[in-house]
């Protein structure tokens, strides 16, 4: 027990961003390598500390907080993130980060381990906002074009984290605590989580699905990643999209079926635009949406074999995802070129990034062998429902649609960087330190998909799985992702994306349509423009408008019988009758005369003054 408490004492965010500040006043190397130790130690720590394991206290004046909370869920976002972070910091070190670059970027990477170990919603709320904020610092840091887009990033997160905040509150004031709920049975597995139902549930869906990018909330996505220095693309890829799928099974447990949807939209649309794109990184980033719409549909599914599914399909999208934004960060670093099809041919000079590129790319296309394999295996049986849950047949064929357009999309970005035409530039492979970043992670990615070896491994790191069992509404189930029809499924989608790319590859090599959603773009920009300059002309009348009233009351106070001298001559002849009169002592003229009587004038004052008075009172 005294090292089970030690490792609870120890708290992840807390040792990466100690980490941080030491990369910015030790020399690189010993900085960048204490940096890459504290994200191994998350590794060791989600491993050894002991489920239940928490740290507890007072935050804000809220008793019970537990900002650092071990279940199965939590282990697998540990182990995940850590050994990701761990090698995405040698990848950064080795391809000339900046020691601020990288401090920024643990300091990120700490935010979303910290929302990740969270077991209460408002400290998972409070890293999530620092999570938005460290991520837009990352990509601000690079300067240039980064700038714009990081400020449209901050927007679209600083609207995002704030319906999670109101979401987080409305949940108090039905709930009385921020701690994780009871639980919601997936058979006789436990998911502690859930927010309030109702105004709650529905702010954290609309809140999370811009971190998650739902169609129409996505553009965030492919106008941000390609833009920054491409060693934070790596860092970029991994965490915050990640972390918020994870949070939208905590947050609705029990799935929703437009939430699945939702997903099967989001596979569909985000390869239809991956495929018309000639940046390398923003064919990836409309893959980040893409793949997340796998994760969105296993949890709105709702069963046992969906959530899991989800889970193992985040696990591994940390890693291949991130494998690929690392091949192709080493192509734009040493050719200079981001565009696709200005490259070819490059396997000759760059056969080690390419290997490591085309692992990413069997991985993330799920062919058998490869990590991919298993878990999209896993959320498209969910859709079609086997293991006991409802069948959804449309969905099925959104998420297989996705699948051909994912196949189709690295085949194109494949041929194109590495082997169509012949290569006219003379570059150098990846650097020591990418090349053992890329092939760690994408070992990872082999090596847990194996058959009859490694999968296994896989599946029992996931939540809801025991090994290769998991409870269902009918028994103990067994995984076979290796069976004749998942076998059978995975060669039609390699013959049918085969044959398509050789139909589509000239037509759509002079296809270049923007994603109709990036209007949102220039029309915020246009939108914010206006009602600034709106609000600036307003507030500018109305400060003219003060001033002059108030400079007016300063000049009556100041001259009065000019000012009644002034107004009279703007009455009507029957109250006044202007004459030029000048008095005796031949000072100014006067040219007032009233008509009325003193008595009248006494009797109307005594009006004036008594509705006064009674508006006072009353």
């Amino acid at each position: 027990m005294i090292e089970a408490d030690l490792l609870t004492m120890a708290y992840p965010p807390l040792l990466i961003f100690a980490a941080a500040l030491l990369v910015l006043v030790l020399p690189r190397t010993l900085g960048f390598a204490l940096g890459a130790l504290s994200l191994a130690s998350v590794v060791a720590i989600s491993f050894l500390a002991p489920d239940g394991a928490l740290l507890s206290g007072t935050f804000l004046g809220f008793a019970d907080v537990q900002p650092f909370y071990i279940d199965e869920f939590t282990r697998m976002m540990g182990i995940a993130l850590g050994f990701l972070g761990t090698f995405a910091v040698i990848y950064a070190y080795s391809s000339e980060a900046t020691r601020q670059m990288t401090a920024i970027a643990l300091a990120y990477v700490a935010s979303a381990i910290g929302a990740a170990f969270a077991g209460d919603w408002l400290s998972l709320v409070f890293m999530w906002e620092i999570m938005a904020l460290t991520s837009t610092l990352l990509v601000w840091n690079y300067g240039g074009d980064a700038v714009r887009a990081g400020y449209r990033y901050a927007l679209a997160h600083g609207i995002g984290g704030s319906l999670v905040l109101f979401a987080v509150a409305a949940h108090y004031a039905q709930a009385r605590t921020f701690v994780f709920g009871e639980g919601v049975e997936y058979a006789d597995a436990v998911l502690a989580g859930g927010i309030a139902p109702g105004l709650p549930m529905l702010l954290a869906i609309l809140g999370i699905g811009v971190n998650v990018a739902f169609v129409g909330f996505h553009t965030w996505l492919p106008d941000t990643y390609p833009r920054p220095h491409f060693a934070a693309s790596v860092f970029l890829a991994a965490f915050t999209t990640k972390t918020s799928a994870y949070v939208l099974l905590r947050a609705v447990p029990e799935g929703n079926i437009y939430l699945a949807y939702m997903g099967g939209l989001m596979a569909v649309y985000g390869v239809v635009f991956a495929l018309l794109q000639h940046d390398m990184r923003a064919l990836l980033s409309y893959h980040i949406q893409a793949q997340l719409g796998y994760m969105v549909a296993g949890i709105g599914i709702g069963t046992t074999i969906g959530a899991a599914g989800a889970m193992g399909h985040l696990f591994n999208n940390v890693l291949y995802k991130s494998l690929l934004f690392m091949a192709v960060g080493v192509v734009i670093y040493r050719t200079k070129e981001n565009d696709l099809y200005k490259l070819g041919g490059l396997w000759r000079e760059m056969p080690l990034t390419a290997i490591a590129f085309f692992i990413g790319a069997l991985s993330i296309t799920a062919v058998p062998g490869f990590s991919g394999f298993i878990s999209k295996g896993m959320v498209l049986d969910a859709a079609q429902g086997y293991f006991g849950g409802p069948e959804h047949t449309a969905l099925f064929w959104l998420l297989f649609i996705g699948a051909i357009g994912t196949f189709l999309s690295f085949i194109k970005l494949g041929y194109y960087v590495f082997f169509h035409g012949e290569s006219d530039r003379e570059v150098r492979d990846s650097r020591p330190g990418q090349t053992t970043a890329m092939f760690t992670v994408g070992g990872a990615c082999v090596v847990l998909g194996l058959p009859a070896i490694g999968w296994p491994i896989f599946t029992d790191l996931l939540p809801l799985i025991d090994g290769t069992q998991f409870a269902g509404p009918e028994g103990v189930e067994e995984l076979t992702p290796y069976s004749v029809g998942h076998l059978e499924d995975a060669a039609i989608l390699i013959a049918v994306s085969a044959v398509g790319f050789k139909l589509i590859r000239k037509p759509l090599s002079k296809m270049d349509y923007s994603d109709p959603a990036l209007i949102v773009n220039p029309t915020g920009y246009h939108l914010g423009r206006t009602s600034m300059i709106a609000i600036t002309d307003l507030y500018a009348a109305v400060d003219d408008a003060v001033v002059s009233f108030v400079t007016s009351c300063y000049w009556i106070g100041n001259n009065p019988a000019l000012a009644v001298d002034e107004t009279a001559r703007r009455l009507p002849n029957w109250v006044v009758d202007v004459e030029d009169h000048r008095p005796a002592d031949g000072g100014r003229p006067s040219t007032i005369h009233l008509r009325a009587s003193i008595g009248l004038t006494v009797l109307l004052l005594t009006i004036i003054l008594t509705i006064v008075l009674w508006l006072l009172v009353s």
